[in-house]
């Protein structure tokens, strides 16, 4: 490797010789992965905007309100006492990135992630738009303050500003909900400073992000790209150089008879990746699998007549010693692990209910024996009401062999919505069904006729009988 590449590697790629930010300037890409890029792009950015307006039961399809503590995910409510499930899912969420990534390497960043889909599909353009390719963004950088710089500097920021508020707009329904937002718009700041400062604060976060930190946030801010380097191994697919294929480069030349490998150092490579690194130096921090390196390249090739691919998805073993790409020990593992943690989030789900109660024998107390020869237990009952209904409640009891009854002390029992209600009340039991002191007994809950839930407590008795 030369010295200038070994020079290469005591630094990021954004930071010059003199410690100072090396901003970068990509070139516009163009090819058949990034028209694949745009149409995933596309349809990413159709479901974000539009999944905030979807409703099921009344319930946004995905939320996930920290504030409140209560969870949306497509449809099914998660509130504190769920907290096991969201974990759950979190984990499963983490595997699959972690499988995905020591497979496929980081193509989540180039091709899912918002980061990236949001600065190269709606901010870059904008920016190709308003200042123009490359060249024209560096000619201005250095121009002086003119009347054409300040208008397209001003222009930029506005589109910018705009763009990072709608952005915040959406964002932020996905946690307080967009009934929230919209009535925000309705009522005024006045009403609703709550919803207004967050959504100036991540308009001025993303602001930020998309004006001047841009790639910065995938190379010192992410932890995901931070952990690519302890889960590749030689058999991750990920955009690589064909080394073999490819050294030593250099430029054609006429009449010259020595033999070159397929680079011909134009440097295409480089010039439109978004993180300015050198992909010919193997696999670095700032690669974010976009892929533009390969459209750049496959574009040269078929110009100098040269087979395309000598910059492609492959593995260090497949370009190194010749092998098709296989699953290894580590991806069956992380597939394995995936799938156990799969199951137990669908069976966990398939059981997860809209109503729970919670049953507790009032403390302090025994028992009581009424005159009509029957035994009466006190116990308090918490119901949790998911819905966003208010939910008339029975109780019943499910042990027939007892038959026994139950009075609920106060008014009927009803579960508000989206709140957790108290209640008082009696199970009376006649003497000659008890056999024991303590007692298993079942009691359904029952919501407008359907059972919704089953509790076991116990029933203390004078003795055995």
């Amino acid at each position: 490797m030369s010295a200038k590449n070994d020079v290469f590697r005591d630094s990021i790629s954004t930071i010059s010789e003199k410690g100072r930010r090396n901003w970068i300037f990509a070139r516009r890409p163009k090819g058949k992965l990034y028209n694949w890029r745009t149409v995933a792009s596309i349809v990413y950015i159709v479901v974000f905007f539009t999944l905030p307006w979807i409703k099921v039961n009344d319930q946004p399809l995905f939320m996930l309100n920290f504030v409140a503590r209560k969870f949306i995910l497509f449809g099914v409510i998660f509130w504190p006492q769920d907290f096991f499930l969201f974990v759950i899912a979190m984990l499963t969420f983490v595997v699959f990135i972690v499988l995905f990534t020591v497979v496929f390497g980081r193509i989540f960043c180039g091709w899912v992630c918002p980061q990236t889909i949001f600065m190269e599909m709606i901010f870059r353009k904008i920016e190709y738009l308003i200042d123009g390719d490359s060249a024209k963004q560096k000619a201005l950088d250095i121009a002086s303050w003119n009347g054409e710089k300040i208008l397209k500097r001003s222009g930029k920021f506005v589109a910018f500003f705009l763009v990072s508020y709608i952005i915040a707009n959406y964002f932020l329904s996905y946690i307080v909900g967009m009934d929230q937002v919209v009535l925000l718009y309705k009522e005024g700041v006045g009403k609703h400073v709550a919803t207004f400062i967050p959504m100036l604060i991540f308009t001025s976060v993303f602001f930020f992000i998309y004006w001047w930190f841009r790639e910065q946030a995938c190379i010192i801010v992410c932890p995901y790209g931070r952990l690519q380097g302890v889960m590749l191994d030689p058999d991750t697919i990920v955009v690589a150089y064909d080394y073999v294929r490819g050294e030593p480069r250099g430029k054609i030349k006429k009449g010259e008879e020595k033999k070159l490998g397929d680079c011909v150092d134009c440097g295409m490579c480089v010039h439109v990746c978004p993180t300015g690194i050198d992909i010919r130096n193997g696999t670095q921090l700032e690669c974010i699998n976009c892929t533009a390196c390969i459209d750049a390249c496959d574009e040269v090739m078929e110009h100098v007549n040269r087979p395309t691919g000598l910059i492609r998805y492959a593995s260090e073993n497949n370009i190194a010693k010749g092998e098709k790409l296989k699953p290894t020990a580590r991806s069956i593992a992380y597939s394995v692990v995936l799938l156990i943690l799969l199951t137990v989030f669908i069976v966990l789900l398939s059981t997860h209910k809209d109503v729970q109660a919670t049953v507790l024998r009032v403390q302090g107390m025994t028992y009581q024996e009424q005159a009509d020869n029957k035994i009466s237990n006190l116990y308090n009952i918490q119901l949790l009401n998911k819905t966003r209904k208010v939910l008339p409640v029975t109780l019943k009891m499910e042990d027939n062999d007892l038959n026994g009854t139950i009075k609920v002390v106060g008014s009927d029992m009803a579960a508000e919505k989206e709140s957790v209600q108290d209640g008082v009340f009696f199970v009376f039991i006649d003497k000659a069904n008890i056999h024991h002191r303590k007692n298993n007994i079942h009691i359904g809950v029952y919501a407008n006729g359907k059972k919704v839930d089953e509790v076991t407590t116990n029933f203390m008795a004078p003795g055995n009988r």
